[in-house]
């Protein structure tokens, strides 16, 4: 080979060399939930929260500018479903207008007005309310899901913001909210702290700058609630909770 051909090879070599040294791939920031969490006198930090979101836009149907929506489960729709395992999982889109849809592996979900103590007596001294005077738990899991559509339609949306209040989360770690995309990755999951008094209530609350959550995973401690199942403080061996309260920003068409 000619003294000229070996350096145009060389060169071509080197030209190609620096241009894959070039080629970057930009490095794309997850979004950053800003977190909130109480336990005891939880009261003013829900406050805090429901005032950061805005207004209640209560059971009004479509999608509102701004605001928010709160399942409180306490509302005269859903007394005949009361103490029972049969709680409709759309309730809170089709009885009432919330843009909510709630699924679980287990069995259903249960709405109740005993403290649970219909289920097992035990329970009567485990869990509190914080909204006077019922409460919530899917039936055969300890986890369940919540969607969100555009209040009183069949449309998927997404959120900014979503929190709820825990009743006696007795272990560290192990009650959580993981909050996902539209594409169904996730966007991190967040624990809810250790009750800290008598009153056993827990609040955890994630927001982010968009409306990018289109679903939530809710872990409630270790167990299922269950007739032979007792908690840690009655001499069980698991740490079972419940939910009270929740509350999240204005669902919006999801695109």
């Amino acid at each position: 080979m000619h003294t000229t051909q070996v350096l145009a090879v060389a060169a071509l070599v080197a030209i190609a060399a620096c241009s894959s040294d070039t080629v970057t791939t930009p490095v794309v920031t997850p979004p950053q939930a800003v977190v909130l969490t109480a336990t005891g006198n939880i009261a003013a930090t829900v406050d805090a929260f429901r005032t950061a979101l805005g207004a209640s836009n209560g059971a009004t149907v479509g999608e509102q500018p701004t605001g928010r929506r709160e399942i409180n489960w306490d509302g005269a729709g859903g007394n005949p479903f009361d103490n029972k395992n049969d709680f409709p999982a759309d309730f809170f889109n089709t009885n009432v207008k919330a843009g909510a849809i709630f699924t679980t592996s287990g069995t259903g979900f249960r709405n109740d007005s005993t403290r649970f103590a219909e289920l097992n007596p035990t329970y009567a001294g485990d869990f509190n309310f914080f909204s006077a005077n019922k409460i919530f738990a899917p039936v055969g899991s300890n986890q369940l899901d919540q969607l969100f559509q555009v209040a009183g339609q069949p449309t998927p949306a997404t959120v900014r913001a979503y929190g709820i209040v825990f009743s006696d989360v007795d272990v560290a770690d192990k009650t959580t909210i993981e909050a996902f995309a539209e594409d169904g990755s996730s966007l991190g999951k967040f624990s809810a702290p250790v009750r800290s008094d008598a009153a056993g209530l827990s609040f955890l609350a994630i927001t982010f700058d968009q409306p990018i959550i289109a679903r939530v995973r809710i872990t409630l401690g270790t167990a299922a609630l269950a007739t032979n199942v007792n908690d840690i403080t009655d001499g069980g061996t698991a740490d079972l909770v419940v939910l009270d309260n929740v509350i999240y920003g204005e669902p919006k068409k999801a695109f």
